[in-house]
């Protein structure tokens, strides 16, 4: 997009935009890349202009891409995402450039629309479920052997004492 282009396209969008309730802002736009050149924005006493030239008493000035410039003005770029995201350097007072930012505004996108409900198929009928084989129980130990076990620790002797060792003087 040339130079020209771009000032023309943020002229006729500027023109629709009500700035009345906007503070006094000038904000000189350099334009980098393809277009390149500068122009500035300003609003004062409620009106609003955009002329095809360098303003030198500026509040603050924007360095950007044009097609980033472009989005800027269409609502699909945060001017403030965009500095954040080193999209666009801003020199001077970025209060002013906020002021100019809160006119222009970032359009959001319409809700999507819900998709009606799928229908649903017809269940298929699942085959029956092999029944699993009942796990084996332990088998509890014979009463007998038990028995035998108790007896035979109650037979065997309580450990003695170990004798202390003697030493002769």
């Amino acid at each position: 997009m040339t130079y020209e282009k771009i000032v023309d396209y943020v002229q006729k969008k500027f023109a629709k935009l009500d700035v009345s309730k906007t503070g006094d802002v000038a904000v000189q736009i350099d334009v980098t890349g393809e277009g390149e050149g500068a122009f500035y924005v300003a609003v004062k006493e409620g009106k609003g202009a955009v002329e095809p030239y360098e303003y030198y008493d500026h509040d603050a000035k924007i360095i950007a891409d044009g097609s980033d410039i472009i989005a800027i003005v269409d609502g699909k770029l945060d001017a403030v995402a965009a500095f954040n995201e080193g999209k666009i350097r801003v020199e001077g007072n970025v209060e002013k450039v906020a002021e100019l930012k809160s006119v222009f505004g970032v359009k959001k996108a319409a809700p999507a629309k819900k998709a009606a409900p799928a229908k649903k198929a017809p269940a298929k009928k699942a085959a029956p479920a092999k029944k699993a084989e009942p796990a084996k129980k332990a088998e509890p130990a014979k009463k007998e052997e038990v028995k035998a076990e108790v007896k035979a620790e109650a037979k065997k002797p309580a450990a003695k004492p170990a004798k202390k060792a003697t030493t002769k003087k």
